[in-house]
């Protein structure tokens, strides 16, 4: 196996870093690589922010489903899809361009992301960890105000990087599935409900589907409580209070460790950016 293939097996996200700087010159290796990324008409349809603002890191944490890893990272890119500076070009060359549409933006989004994950390749050769950060789609208009972000250009990724703590090397990479799930021959195939079983049972550690899904089911009201938590405490409470009234039974904080916990590995079941509890989940997590 040669070493970048190598490289783009063992490449894994990593969230924890150890507290030093990316040299100068790696951080413009890592940037000229994501320039030469692959890109529809060699248009190069995006724009890469460089946050080197420490408030600005920081805000990201809170628009980005507050994730505290974000600032702390020494190096934050985000690739946005762009889509205005050819808008901008047409005009100025005295033409009156059509405005960006849908299939536009769709192209921008691609050469942007491409770009990104040159980045990570690029970094992962230098032994410098990366993470993809998905909630910049999200919350569209408080990032827009953030970075100051112009019509017809979107932050299609970001990523954050960061020299790896030796817990976050030594951390297995999640499993993969099989091929036979991912590739499909000429044409798409539904799967049936064995097959979608099979396709997760590595993700389900042995244990049954349905199982898995009840667990899901009770730690997304786990993690409900604690984003009403973290609400609480950003609004500058000195003692929480829960959904409805104070949380009493002191024997329901561990249910809310294991959720966060879980989230951190599997966030995608909930909505993260958070939401107030409804009858139902405020009676049973604080009766």
């Amino acid at each position: 196996m040669n070493e970048i293939i190598k490289s783009i097996y063992e490449r894994k996200s990593v969230r924890a870093y150890e507290d030093r700087s990316i040299p100068e010159e790696m951080k413009q290796v890592i940037l000229e690589a994501a320039a030469q990324a692959p890109t529809a008409g060699c248009q190069q349809l995006y724009t890469i922010l460089d946050i080197t603002d420490q408030k600005v890191k920081e805000a990201l944490v809170d628009t980005c489903d507050h994730q505290p890893f974000i600032a702390k990272a020494p190096l934050v890119l985000i690739f946005c899809a762009d889509c205005k500076k050819w808008y901008d070009a047409f005009w100025e060359a005295g033409s009156e361009p059509r405005k960006p549409d849908v299939g536009d933006l769709m192209l921008a989004v691609s050469d942007a992301v491409i770009a990104a994950q040159n980045a990570v390749v690029a970094a992962e050769s230098f032994g410098i960890g990366s993470c993809y950060i998905g909630d910049i789609m999200e919350n569209y208009e408080e990032q827009r105000r953030l970075l100051q972000l112009p019509e017809y250009v979107f932050p299609a990724a970001m990523l954050v990087f960061g020299w790896p703590t030796e817990q976050q090397m030594q951390r297995p990479k999640p499993q993969r599935v099989d091929q036979k799930y991912i590739v499909h021959e000429n044409t798409y195939r539904n799967m049936d409900g064995n097959e979608l079983r099979d396709m997760f049972a590595g993700h389900c550690n042995n244990r049954s589907f349905v199982s898995v899904n009840t667990i899901l089911i009770f730690q997304k009201k786990c993690h409900v409580l604690y984003i009403n938590i973290w609400n609480s405490m950003q609004r500058g409470k000195n003692r929480i209070d829960s959904i409805s009234g104070s949380i009493r039974c002191r024997s329901r904080w561990f249910l809310c460790d294991l959720g966060l916990i879980f989230t951190k590995r599997y966030p995608s079941w909930s909505n993260r950016r958070g939401r107030t509890c409804d009858a139902s989940e405020k009676r049973w997590m604080c009766n």
